[in-house]
């Protein structure tokens, strides 16, 4: 008997409590009508496409067992929680994804009661959710924790730092695998194979749970399975898993497209379980999407697209992308050079590495989502005579600091960080916003740090770090395309601690660290029709300094304004404390620092978060009137 088709559900849910009223079957309806919503969203919006669409089933599962937010679901890194947004409150919202006053493309518990936990870089669920359940068992707040954490995530060590502290403590406690052997690139690593064995065999689950003697933790349709499973292993020894000798119980690997499957072992944990437990899940990234499932990342970024075709609409440019020009400049110095060799942490994409391990495989190293670990890898590189460049975005950076001082800059090896994404990210917010390295990386002894204003100052300055040999050294551009100058054939080494002067002028000097060179510029061009022109410097390095351009520049001006994408604590502060002992201040300089302010600034357009900074053409003529007590326009009007 066909049964009868069923009236829209999503329509139906405003709140996860909704989902306790629909059936098993309405349940299937509704994540298929939850997946069409996310792809249309994102169609609109661009984003995070794949990872949302490869939980969509697991999404209205949690939320149909579990009483968020009551019980504290902690989605890791956040990549996957479009449909979980979608389920708790903001459907009406979701088209503003990643926009300018619109939601998050990630957790964020201001945004909603429903995210517990803030999230956007990986591998900190289940310590977040440990830390949930113990001061429940504390007297706080009585819900479960669960948290939901992808196998590229479970390459990160603070997973099992978090997991070997759980297994101790024996807190009721989930954490749900969500394995798609996929993280934003193919995973890599020994986790990797481990979890391909552990579903390589039929039916796994009951095997393990026969072995383990976790039988009572299956749902009735797999006990009996195990029970069978149990007479085979009669003369054999099957050793633990691994999640199992960290004191977890282990359940899987299960559909997680199977919503039945799903439900069912979902809710036998939850009634049964009294301390952690690890549900493997296995998803496909991309699920449902024809051109998600085909695409190389499963769709894990994307911009606007068809929601029909997967075309996506991107607006041309006639500049290169500085990610790109950054892994070409790398590939022809490795051409000529073979000690060099580049480390990136699971972003052989986005740090553009895929580009230079298509030209020297055996020379590119993916090491996974373990920052730490790819820092102090890089140092033992380059300790043992190899040229290693690690490419990192600033804000993945941040994770090995502890490894870039006492594995880098102590030991005074020469490892050259590449760091990508410096400044403000535009439509990933605060999260990925590169605004602390400057300060991070120039208070350390023998660091040189170096910006690049444009592309064509990437190519030199990757050939420069190439060059150094007796120290560490960084250089940061940002992500998007470049401003379109003249590019060099190739790099020639800059002379360390050294800027240039771009534009005489008279009165005050502005001196510019990175990228937003190209808005001094056009600050210039429009004090100009003041008569004012500014004279413009590129420093070029934060460490060393250029102390004689410095000095010269604060010698023949009455005003010295420098301007960086970081925050304070940078550039700016090294020049005000040169400044300051060289007792310049004392013959009336005036000094002013542009510099990122102190908020973390929400999601938008890069050029709407510099204007919120400060920091574009209009905000750097108006800081040159203000130190010259020049009216300006906006002041003459009021």
């Amino acid at each position: 008997m066909n049964e009868r088709p069923l009236t829209p559900t999503l329509d139906r849910v405003t709140v996860p409590s909704d989902l306790k009223a629909l059936s098993n079957r309405e349940l299937r309806q509704l994540a298929d009508e939850l997946r069409a919503e996310t792809i249309s969203a994102v169609s609109v919006t661009g984003g995070h496409l794949g990872a949302g669409l490869g939980v969509v089933e697991l999404t209205v599962a949690l939320h149909a067992v579990f009483n968020a937010p009551h019980d504290k679901i902690i989605w890791d890194v956040g990549h996957q929680c479009y449909p979980h947004k979608i389920l708790t409150g903001r459907r009406d919202r979701i088209r503003t994804l990643r926009m300018k006053d619109g939601l998050s493309g990630f957790t964020k518990r201001s945004e909603s009661p429903f995210d517990p936990f803030g999230a956007a870089h990986s591998s900190t669920s289940i310590s977040a959710a440990l830390g949930f359940a113990v001061a429940r068992d504390l007297g706080g707040d009585a819900g479960d924790a669960v948290a939901v954490i992808g196998d590229g995530a479970m390459s990160a060590g603070m997973a099992y730092e978090a997991m070997n502290n759980a297994g101790h403590l024996k807190k009721r406690l989930f954490v749900v695998l969500n394995d798609n052997e996929m993280s934003i690139a193919p995973p890599v690593g020994a986790m990797s194979a481990y979890l391909s064995r552990l579903y390589a065999g039929a039916p796994y689950q009951e095997l393990k749970a026969a072995a383990k003697g976790a039988i009572s933790l299956l749902p009735e349709p797999f006990q009996e399975g195990a029970r069978r499973a149990k007479e085979m292993l009669k003369g054999m020894t099957i050793g633990g898993t691994l999640f199992e000798e960290l004191g977890f119980s282990y359940v899987g690997p299960i559909d997680g497209h199977d919503m039945e499957q799903l439900l069912s072992v979902l809710r036998t944990v939850h009634d049964r379980a009294d301390g952690p437990v690890l549900i493997h899940v296995l998803t496909k990234k991309g699920k449902g999407f024809a051109p998600a499932e085909r695409a190389s990342d499963k769709g894990h970024a994307t911009g606007k697209f068809d929601p029909v075709t997967g075309e996506q609409k991107k607006a041309p440019s006639n500049a290169p992308a500085y990610t790109k020009v950054f892994a070409q400049s790398l590939i022809r110095e490795a051409e000529a050079d073979d000690r060099i060799v580049a480390i990136t942490a699971a972003m052989p994409d986005g740090t553009g590495l895929n580009l230079f391990a298509e030209r020297f495989p055996k020379r590119c190293f993916d090491v996974g989502i373990a920052e730490q670990h790819a820092v102090t890898f890089s140092a033992g590189l380059a300790a043992s005579g190899l040229k290693p460049f690690c490419a990192l975005y600033s804000t993945f950076l941040q994770r090995g600091y502890d490894q870039v001082v006492h594995d880098v800059a102590i030991q005074r090896l020469p490892v050259r960080f590449a760091i990508d994404r410096a400044g403000l990210v535009g439509a990933d917010g605060a999260t990925h916003a590169g605004a602390f390295d400057v300060a991070y990386l120039a208070n350390l002894p023998g660091m040189v740090v170096m910006a690049a204003a444009d592309e064509a100052e990437l190519v030199h300055m990757v050939s420069t770090a190439a060059a150094i040999d007796d120290r560490p050294s960084a250089f940061r551009f940002p992500r998007g395309e470049g401003v379109g100058v003249e590019m060099p054939e190739r790099g020639r080494p800059l002379e360390i601690g050294k800027g240039r002067v771009i534009a005489e002028g008279g009165r005050v000097a502005i001196l510019s660290f990175g990228t937003r060179l190209s808005e001094v510029l056009k600050a210039r061009e429009a004090l100009s029709q003041r008569g004012l022109a500014p004279t413009v410097a590129d420093a070029r390095f934060a460490k060393p300094l250029d102390r004689e351009l410095i000095l010269q520049l604060a010698r023949h001006h009455e005003a010295l304004i420098t301007v960086e994408e970081g925050a304070i604590g940078g550039f700016g502060s090294h020049v005000a404390q040169l400044l300051a002992e060289e007792g310049v201040f004392d013959h009336g300089l005036k000094f002013r620092s542009m510099v990122l302010p102190d908020i973390f600034i929400d999601q938008a357009s890069p050029e709407d978060m510099y204007a919120v900074a400060g920091m574009n053409a209009p905000e750097i003529e108006a800081k040159v009137l203000e130190v010259l007590g020049v009216p300006s326009v906006a002041s003459k009007r009021a």
